[in-house]
């Protein structure tokens, strides 16, 4: 853990390192007493790089047990197929690949999808405005991303109600500011006081404004992922986009065993500008899949093997992340649950194939169907989140933030997970066995029957030593009621609220903020608002 130095970045610095981009020098913020107030004012706050982790990932999985799903999905891939929907491209293009087109479903000869495979990465760079916040996504990395996709939000007063562009900023600086957070991600939540054929434009300019963290482009039209490319083009520069990464997608498989327009027109638009697409089948199994684990991964693999082959046909070495999202349905209500055991195995599986083919793997992270931060959110948290570490996730999506079955953005539940995740980072780093960590002065200057308060080794490593939450209160009962008797969850809620009161954007060059901001008007103008 270091401290952080790039929330005050040189401006000239900041546009250097945008995509490559010299010619361009933001104006500074002010004179030197604005700078001074903006100093006291600022909150400094630590920051950790990418999570590189120590431990080795879990298998649930032995050899014979992965030779037989992977049996089983050669099969439905073979025998069942895969619908492609309302794509007579896609269609026409494994028609040439070799696979057998019924109608719109196909059907893949034994080993085509994973031959096609071999051509995506197994470890690339996204790249962020600012190069020290880059993120390397693959290997033994673990990148995490907050939560995506709430149409709700439970606010900083407490209220549950529709998201709107004003949460969706305050998320993303949220975001920008917490230490283990290394991604801006993409729908923080739908910001509902926004057209919808609109809102993407404003959460794209959001994520480059108020964060230089790595960000997510719009899948929800091939016009809206047309938009987000453009976006960064304008944002890094077009040769450095026709050349790097500087984009992550969701695509989801439409489960069981659909590809549907929306995603694959998306899915399209991004593998053919090199940007990454996270391959992820959306499961809730006993609806989405079978009952049965292992019958659950045998349908991952299937979907996820076709579309990945598929982002390969669009363009060979098109970097791509192998992902699902898995959950069980509730037999007695009907409702999805979370933290279950057989999630857990679905997951820390899914992610031994991911390795088996040498492909980064993505699953989500602290999920919980509770409707407020409370013990259930918690429980479901921590049953989700380490399944995740455990089995070497490599893009965690839906690590802070999530709640009530992904239905609503918490701020203050962002808080809470952001410092498990902290937990988290410094658990997968491993044990520290340096002259330091030995601590072997240490234990000669305290001897037999001392203590180590007072000793230099205590002193040098105290602030660093152990983990602190923020939001854990563990003083004495007397010490709790006289301070207000406050919960965890208001503890975090007041922790939001200091870190948006003392919020400091990013510099980001004049001239390109102004290019970003006249594409904005010109798409806008160019079509009326729709809300459907």
């Amino acid at each position: 853990m270091v401290d952080d130095t790039s929330f005050n970045n040189d401006p000239a610095a900041e546009s250097d390192r945008a995509g490559g981009r010299s010619g361009r020098r933001a104006r500074g913020a002010g004179g030197g007493a604005a700078a001074r107030r903006n100093a006291r004012s600022f909150l400094s706050l630590p920051t950790f790089g990418i999570l590189k982790r120590a431990l080795p990932p879990m298998d649930v999985l032995g050899e014979e047990a992965m030779a037989i799903i992977e049996e089983n999905a050669d099969i439905v891939m073979e025998e069942i197929g895969v619908e492609f929907r309302d794509d007579k491209e896609a269609l026409a293009m494994w028609k040439d690949a070799g696979a057998d087109v019924r109608g719109e479903r196909v059907h893949f000869p034994r080993g085509l999808c994973r031959e096609l495979m071999k051509t995506a990465p197994g470890l690339f760079t996204q790249h962020a405005r600012n190069s020290e916040r880059s993120v390397e996504i693959g290997g033994r990395n673990t990148v995490f991303a907050p939560v995506y996709g709430p149409p709700f939000v439970r606010a900083l007063d407490g209220e549950r109600r529709y998201a709107t562009l004003e949460d969706f900023t305050n998320l993303v600086k949220l975001t920008y500011m917490a230490p283990a957070m290394h991604h801006s991600g993409g729908t923080v939540c739908e910001p509902t006081d926004i057209a919808v054929n609109k809102r993407h434009l404003d959460m794209m300019y959001s994520h480059v404004k108020y964060s230089d963290k790595p960000f997510m482009g719009s899948v929800t039209s091939t016009e809206r992922a047309e938009d987000s490319v453009e976006m960064a083009k304008i944002l890094f520069g077009r040769e450095f986009v026709d050349n790097n990464c500087v984009l992550t997608s969701l695509i989801n498989c439409n489960s069981p065993l659909v590809m549907d327009a929306t995603m694959l027109g998306a899915l399209k638009v991004y593998a053919r500008a090199g940007q990454a697409c996270i391959i992820s089948p959306f499961i809730v199994g006993g609806a989405m899949s079978p009952v049965a684990v292992a019958g659950t991964l045998t349908q991952v693999l299937a979907e996820a093997t076709a579309a990945i082959a598929f982002s390969q046909l669009c363009r060979p070495g098109a970097p791509v992340i192998f992902g699902t999202f898995a959950t069980s349905i509730s037999m007695q209500s009907g409702a999805p649950s979370f933290g279950t055991p057989e999630t857990a195995q679905i997951l820390m599986g899914a992610a031994q194939f991911a390795r088996r083919y040498s492909l980064p793997f993505r699953s989500g992270g602290s999920l919980t169907g509770s409707k407020l931060p409370d013990t259930q959110a918690a429980s479901e948290s921590a049953n989700t989140l380490w399944p995740a570490m455990q089995g070497g996730v490599n893009f965690m999506l839906h690590s802070a933030g999530w709640l009530e079955g992904g239905l609503v953005s918490s701020f203050d539940k962002f808080i809470l997970d952001c410092e498990q995740l902290e937990a988290h980072q410094k658990i997968a780093e491993g044990i520290d066995v340096s002259e330091n960590g030995q601590a072997m002065d240490a234990i000669r200057e305290v001897g037999p029957g001392g203590h180590y308060l007072g000793c230099a080794h205590t002193q040098k490593n105290f602030q660093s030593a152990f983990f602190v939450a923020r939001t854990a209160d563990n003083n004495s009962f007397e010490q709790w009621e006289v301070e207000g008797s406050k919960t965890s969850s208001l503890r975090a809620n007041e922790t939001a609220k200091v870190w948006l009161d003392s919020y400091q954007a990013p510099s980001l060059d004049m001239a390109l903020d102004e290019e970003l901001k006249d594409f904005i008007a010109r798409k806008k103008d160019s079509m009326p608002d729709a809300f459907t």
